[in-house]
């Protein structure tokens, strides 16, 4: 094979390179004009932390690319398709958020009852997430399908606490922190029993070591040990919220009235 030079001879190849016999690649794929190269690999996820594995992939194409500044990346398949769903949750989170405090605001008749109710879901994410440390399981899609039910679950007891507070201080007239004290005593085994058989109903899949049923521990983590931590601090922490609104409210009164009659004594 003869090579023309910039002075236009020409020159066999063998003068101007060495020859060496190798395997190219098979086919050359482009997208948008750039040259692309997929990796594919399957992972054996019983005994493997994704997360970790994933922030150490990152972490060494991050390291090729200093090397290569040319060359980008972008994860695919159940990589991408897990990001897109996480989006989706966000979403769906958000617009469930809003139809349950719409769905308790109108037959309670008030604003702030409802966000007393919904305060005990943080509180229960954060029993998921402790479930999840325990049990040596990292967070995954169906984890986060198990907490969009544990918000349904939780948010009952909290609203059989609330509920009969508000019977009690509204309708009867009873005072709101002798109303509190005895709604602590009175629901406090239905609250428990709610939440004690939810988790020990979850318990034996739980304890599967079956690989068919180890896809959904994560979802049974999410709702069991979520709805026991919430329920602990929902006999806790809706009490004292309903005490503090109240506190509030009075405050926000007391400075509504000093402010009234102080613009009728400037105006006489």
């Amino acid at each position: 094979m003869l090579i023309t030079t910039p002075t236009g001879r020409q020159i066999p190849l063998s003068n101007v390179a060495e020859i060496k016999p190798g395997r190219g690649p098979s086919e050359i794929r482009r997208i948008d004009g750039f040259r692309v190269l997929n990796v594919t690999a399957d992972v054996d996820k019983e005994g493997t932390n994704m997360t970790v594995l994933v922030a150490s992939i990152n972490d060494f194409l991050d390291g090729l690319l200093v090397k290569y500044p040319s060359v980008t990346y972008s994860f695919e398949g159940e990589q991408r398709r897990q990001a897109e769903t996480f989006g989706s949750l966000q979403l769906g989170l958000i617009v469930v958020m809003f139809v349950i405090y719409c769905m308790l605001a109108l037959p309670l008749k008030s604003y702030t009852l409802p966000i007393v109710i919904m305060s005990v879901i943080p509180f229960g994410i954060i029993g998921a997430v402790i479930g999840h440390w325990i049990m040596g399981y990292t967070l995954t899609i169906l984890s986060m399908l198990g907490l969009m039910a544990l918000i349904g679950v939780a948010i009952n007891d909290s609203l059989v606490l609330v509920d009969y507070v508000n019977q009690r201080h509204r309708h009867a007239g009873e005072d709101l922190r002798v109303a509190v004290e005895r709604a602590g005593i009175v629901r406090f085994r239905p609250v428990m029993l709610t939440s004690l058989t939810t988790f020990f109903g979850l318990s034996p899949l739980l304890m599967d070591k079956s690989s068919s049923a180890q896809f959904l521990i994560p979802m049974a983590i999410s709702l069991g040990f979520g709805i026991l931590f919430a329920t602990l601090i929902t006999l806790i922490l809706v009490p004292t919220n309903l005490l503090i609104g109240d506190d509030i409210r009075r405050f926000l009164r007391r400075r509504l009235r000093s402010l009234k009659s102080g613009a009728v004594m400037k105006g006489t």
